[in-house]
């Protein structure tokens, strides 16, 4: 066969301001972290395949301990099942906007280094790479257009029962630094991007091990459709975006930094301890026991953490991670996908 195989490489993301709102029409800052990533492989084949990740997907053990431990470490599913439901949405969202695809095959395979149960968005990397090797594939990128693509990966998620916002996927296909605007009563959300230079040196935080994440399914969602109080402070949530905005504009940091902990404290009124985990809330204390800033970056599992007063701070931060086996690493902000203009 002629045609070229097909790779995509899409970088994991920090809810920098405003999540979790976006799951309730409110208001988010996101940066793609290209610390890690999940890369998809499609090459050309005579039938649709699906090839099985080394570590992720294993089937075979060496005894019941090795299986044991493997599904405790890393669950009972593998990426396969995101690759396997992004292919069916994609064929739906053709079908139903009239998009003819030519009649070929293909195997799909993929590899990631996102660190799983961390709140960086490893699932929806995964769904997003596969989505951008099936378009180039079919030479169909001019047909689906970007805005639409964060809800199609989405749709591929909740195949899967995965709920979640949209903010991963915008970050995961536009890239760079983006301002999210769900609050829209006709659904038109706006993506704004933001420059990267704006941003302060911003440090990641993570459990390499967890096992305390929290609970995973939390009433929060049912609870908003009834509770004003929590409506209130889901939009308080959301306004933190806002702010934040200006204070990048304006270089204000201190603000910003006011801002991330002032984000985390509404989240854990809102969602209770018990959800957040208490290895969650260790890294948020130890970070705010050397005065840095620090809030969740996704659901639990990481952090990010602006240290306003410099290296010996950060020097602080990183001997006590040291102690408590946390991984501290800077973050690198990821560019904005080439196709990816607002």
């Amino acid at each position: 066969m002629d045609t070229p195989m097909v790779c995509s490489k899409v970088f994991s993301r920090i809810g920098l301001l405003g999540n979790p709102s976006d799951g309730f029409f409110g208001k988010t800052i996101a940066v793609s972290c290209a610390n890690f990533w999940a890369e998809v492989q499609l090459k050309p084949a005579d039938t649709i395949s699906f090839k099985p990740h080394a570590q992720h997907d294993l089937l075979e053990y060496t005894s019941l301990d090795h299986l044991t431990q493997q599904i405790a470490q890393q669950g009972y599913y593998g990426g396969i099942r995101l690759l396997m439901a992004m292919c069916k949405r994609f064929a739906m969202y053709c079908q139903e906007h009239g998009i003819e695809l030519q009649s070929k095959s293909f195997s799909l395979e993929y590899d990631t280094n996102i660190p799983r149960q961390a709140g960086l968005s490893g699932s929806s990397a995964i769904a997003c790479a596969a989505l951008n090797c099936l378009m180039q594939y079919y030479s169909i990128q001019d047909r689906i257009p970007l805005t639409e693509r964060p809800q199609l990966i989405l749709s591929a998620e909740a195949e899967l029962g995965i709920t979640a916002g949209l903010q991963d996927r915008v970050i995961q296909v536009y890239g760079g630094m983006m301002f999210m605007d769900f609050s829209s009563d006709t659904g038109q959300n706006r993506f704004d991007r933001l420059p990267a230079a704006q941003l302060p040196p911003l440090w990641l935080v993570y459990n390499n091990s967890p096992s305390d994440s929290g609970a995973v399914h939390s009433p929060v969602k049912s609870r908003w459709l009834t509770d004003l109080n929590l409506r209130r402070e889901m939009a308080q949530i959301a306004a933190l975006a806002e702010q934040g905005r200006a204070a990048l504009a304006e270089g204000d940091m201190a603000s910003l930094a006011d801002l991330m902990n002032t984000n985390f404290d509404l989240r854990r009124s809102t969602f209770g301890d018990d959800a957040l985990g208490a290895t969650n809330l260790h890294m948020i204390s130890l970070a705010r026991s050397v005065g840095a800033a620090a809030k969740f970056t996704g659901s639990g599992g990481a952090i990010v953490v602006l240290c306003l007063q410099g290296t010996s701070q950060v020097q602080k931060l990183q001997d006590l991670c040291q102690k408590e086996d946390f991984i501290m690493v800077k973050v690198i902000v990821g560019d904005p996908t080439n196709n990816a203009t607002v």
